[in-house]
């Protein structure tokens, strides 16, 4: 009697441990299919975009904290940043954003030759403009030197994903702000303390736009 009991038990430990493990598998799935039913339509469209072959996509991982995983509430904007650590390149701060330590990031880094590689899904929250991570896709630029101002080649860059983006999202170049419109931080610092370059960005991007040079 006492034999059967222990084998009764262990069945019920066993059967308890394998449902265990049956929930804990079907965690990344649900999760994946509350996140989709809470997107808007505006969100879940951008799922479908076809990235260029101009820009190079190496996502970084999630970890709860750079890359949350969680989904855009909409689209309101596109937030340009400075990396603020002169003469690094693209793939160094995509790697530094992808570090399981780093608490920011962004969707987009352009590089100092003009490279552009994507980081977050442009459906997600990116860790990179406080309150509008929720609405808006960020983008930040390197830049050789201490004074922000980005090489030719990452400006024209710059111009090319914030047209296409634009394109994409049905925004237009008003939509297109800086890190310090919404925190007063002096980022990027070139569109900062120069505003007519600020100005100057935003005609190029309408341009661009307007030509579909995308």
């Amino acid at each position: 009697m006492r034999h059967s009991s222990r084998n009764y038990l262990l069945r019920r430990i066993l059967i308890a441990a394998l449902i265990l493990c049956l929930f804990a598998a079907s965690l990344p799935f649900s999760f994946r299919l509350i996140q989709r039913l809470s997107e808007s339509e505006e969100v879940a469209a951008l799922r479908q975009v076809e990235i260029p072959t101009w820009i190079e996509v190496d996502l970084i991982g999630i970890n709860g904290a750079a890359r949350r995983g969680t989904s855009l509430e909409s689209v309101g904007g596109i937030v340009i940043h400075y990396i603020g650590n002169p003469a690094t390149t693209a793939a160094q701060n995509r790697n530094y954003f992808d570090n399981p330590d780093t608490t920011v990031s962004a969707h987009f880094v352009i590089g100092l030759e003009g490279e552009i590689i994507q980081c977050v899904p442009l459906n997600e929250k990116s860790s990179a403009s406080n309150h509008r991570n929720a609405d808006t896709i960020s983008i930040e630029v390197c830049h050789p030197d201490e004074t922000g101002v980005f090489t030719d080649a990452s400006y024209r860059a710059l111009v090319r994903l914030s047209a296409w983006l634009c394109h994409e999202c049905g925004l237009d170049t008003e939509a297109i702000i800086r890190h310090y419109d919404v925190t007063g931080k002096t980022c990027p610092r070139w569109f900062v303390e120069d505003e007519e370059a600020w100005e100057k960005f935003r005609r190029d991007v309408a341009s661009a736009l307007e030509k579909g040079e995308f």
